[in-house]
């Protein structure tokens, strides 16, 4: 019994320290972690990675399957237009500060079961010195066939 008095005396001290160290707690500003330079963030990669090579194996005439064997299934086919493919990639990188989204297009044309022409933005082989990434060069045309 005597300890049970001592225990209930102290309560209020107990409470009153619990409230100050909450209420201090409030006070204090946390970071963000962007700031955070020990945190680990990773390289984001998303869609269809389509480069000069595979680009060279496509022919004016080619037919849909054999493009889709060479580049893979594109990641967009228009619900409006069935012979259009495109084909979108984007890096974000996890080491640069601030970097911008890296994004690619490339669109196929068909006629009929046909390759016409391809639009869009064109990757090498070779990659960038910083990211490691696959390089963006300009647009390119497939040339179309004479009729």
């Amino acid at each position: 019994m005597n300890m049970n008095k001592r225990f209930r005396k102290k309560i209020p001290l107990l409470l009153s320290l619990m409230t100050m160290a909450v209420l201090s707690a409030g006070c204090g500003k946390i970071p963000k972690a962007e700031d955070w330079s020990w945190v680990h963030r990773i390289d984001i990669q998303q869609g269809n990675v389509v480069t000069e090579e595979m680009l060279d194996k496509l022919k004016p005439g080619m037919e849909k399957r054999k493009v889709r064997f060479i580049l893979g299934t594109p990641l967009i086919v228009s619900a409006f237009n069935k012979d259009r493919w495109d084909y979108v990639y984007s890096f974000q990188s996890g080491r640069e500060e601030r970097e911008e989204r890296e994004q690619r297009r490339i669109s196929l044309f068909f006629e009929g079961d046909r390759l016409h022409h391809i639009e869009g933005n064109v990757t090498s082989q070779e990659p960038a010195p910083s990211s490691g990434t696959l390089k963006l060069k300009s647009d390119r045309r497939l040339p179309t066939e004479q009729r």
